[in-house]
């Protein structure tokens, strides 16, 4: 559905998209990783055809992706994104009668979910429920592909468990392919199927959240116990502190010896090893 090959994106002598190749070619949510400045928002960017690469092409539906040239099957949407000052209900009608497809329905459901008031103006709504505003309008339309960029700022944590709980509905309603650009990993989790990790611009890894479940843990004991397991096993970084050492593994599991404990890694640390590991200890 959608494939980069080899995408550069430069401003002036600093790169923030570094030959990317990804290739998405199944509906289902999506969680696209990488810490501050790493190129999330620019690659996204690049996905809805907002920007164009200085090399490499961007291609979705197999249809190559332009600026100025957007096919209408790619909605890109990021934190801070406004909307014209208008009634919610006025809101939710106007974008009813410019797209085709729009999902009337789901968007008063989420809206009466969210308690957000349809007779109050937009700039009179909080941070947190502006955003949602848009997040309900972007996923009851037809778009064949959502990108949602740092979605959940200005949530707390109901009304983040409530997105979560809004994007399961819309993929059971319109199955998609959407991608959400987040920090909060563990939370996302809950409705990702697969991850994507990119870092200094470039991609880094990229899994089923299911095999990182399977194959992300924390080898811990003694460390003559622990290193030597090392040597056959893919270690994203370790702990040594005295004779004690705690090693991050993505690898097949292993049966650890006597006195070595073996637990899961979640998610959370495991980006924070993926993306600074083996440098402790």
């Amino acid at each position: 559905m959608i494939e980069l090959n080899n995408v550069t994106k430069k401003y002036g002598r600093t790169t923030a998209v570094d030959r990317i190749s990804l290739r998405i070619l199944e509906s289902g949510t999506y969680c696209l990783l990488g810490r501050n400045g790493a190129g999330k928002t620019t690659l996204m960017k690049l996905m809805a055809g907002h920007m164009a690469a200085t090399s490499g092409q961007v291609t979705v539906d197999g249809r190559r992706v332009l600026p100025g040239q957007a096919t209408g099957s790619v909605n890109y949407i990021e934190s801070g994104s406004v909307q014209f000052n208008m009634k919610v209900s006025a809101l939710i009608n106007t974008a009813a009668e410019l797209q085709n497809g729009f999902d009337r329905d789901f968007a008063r459901e989420m809206v009466e979910r969210f308690e957000l008031d349809p007779h109050k103006k937009y700039k009179h709504l909080s941070l947190g429920m502006k955003t949602m505003l848009t997040t309900i309008i972007t996923l009851a339309n037809n778009s064949r592909v959502i990108l949602l960029d740092e979605p959940t700022l200005g949530f707390d944590a109901i009304m983040r468990n409530q997105f979560n709980a809004m994007l399961l509905k819309s993929q059971q309603a319109h199955p998609r392919l959407i991608i959400v650009s987040t920090h909060l990993i563990d939370e996302i989790a809950k409705v990702t199927e697969r991850l994507v990790i990119i870092h200094s611009g470039r991609l880094l890894f990229e899994a089923e959240l299911n095999d990182i479940d399977e194959k992300a843990y924390t080898l811990a004991g003694p460390s003559q116990a622990v290193l030597p397991l090392l040597d056959n096993l893919n270690c994203l970084g370790k702990t040594t502190v005295s004779n004690f050492t705690a090693a991050h593994i993505y690898d097949d599991r292993i049966t650890p010896p006597e006195g070595v404990t073996i637990e899961r890694l979640g998610l959370q640390d495991f980006f924070i090893n993926i993306v600074g590991g083996k440098k402790n200890g």
